[in-house]
């Protein structure tokens, strides 16, 4: 299996450190982000990674040519005309992803979710995509019934809600920022352009098998903020 981890954020929370750098070399106890992401797949037998990158393009490229890839085998999607987000950056690396199942990353994201046991549920459930997600609170949830499936989107702040599969007594759960796809979901993505995978999600749930995959209890810290670093150098020695 593959892995993409999307690095290409301007990172506008994290300031003042992506003024001058990108998020994804932010350091977490002496590791950047990226770095720590790259171990983390490799420690559940993934060494094959596509990063992407704008802000701060060359910066990344540099870390991840002088570490050697930190052990891994590394290519970068070039961002750097335009960032896509989350939705348009997977659907520029299809060149680099095609003819396997892979997952994605936020780069920003620290987690102990064991992938062998979210892989093994994603290949049994034969899924088109999971969803890591998990009970912690939030202000967007994604909707699940009570077979797992996805049946939409609400942001509780402003009372927004998207439902392409309404049921009722549907249940909230915050999305941690990784995905398990199966390779024939470029086939099916009909975004162009600049758009986030949450717009991919909810435009396939209604006729394809998009599942949740809770890991609550687990360790996981969102890097969003530089007051989240402090967090998450005290999980993550």
């Amino acid at each position: 299996m593959q892995a993409m981890i999307f690095a290409a954020g301007l990172g506008t929370r994290f300031k003042p450190w992506t003024d001058q750098h990108p998020k994804a070399l932010a350091p977490v106890n002496g590791h950047s982000l990226l770095h720590r992401n790259v171990a983390y797949l490799q420690a559940h037998g993934i060494s094959e990674v596509v990063v992407n990158v704008h802000h701060f393009a060359d910066q990344v490229a540099t870390a991840v040519q002088e570490s050697g890839g930190w052990g891994s085998s590394i290519r970068i999607s070039d961002e750097r005309n335009e960032v896509l987000e989350t939705g348009g950056g997977l659907l520029k690396a299809r060149p680099l992803l095609e003819g396997q199942d892979f997952l994605t990353i936020n780069v920003d994201i620290l987690t102990d979710l064991d992938l062998g046991a979210m892989m093994a549920f994603h290949q049994e459930q034969k899924a088109l995509i999971t969803l890591a997600v998990t009970n912690r609170s939030t202000s967007r949830y994604l909707l699940f019934d009570e077979q797992n499936q996805l049946c939409g989107w609400r942001n509780t702040a402003t009372g927004q809600e998207r439902l392409p599969v309404p049921k009722d007594a549907l249940i909230q759960k915050a999305y941690s920022g990784i995905a398990l796809f199966n390779a024939k979901v470029f086939d099916l993505i009909e975004q162009r352009g600049k758009f986030s995978l949450i717009d991919v999600y909810l435009s396939l749930a209604a006729e394809q098998r998009i599942l949740g995959f809770d890991h609550s209890g687990g360790k996981l810290v969102d890097v969003g903020k530089p007051e989240s670093v402090a967090v998450a150098e005290a999980l993550f020695p």
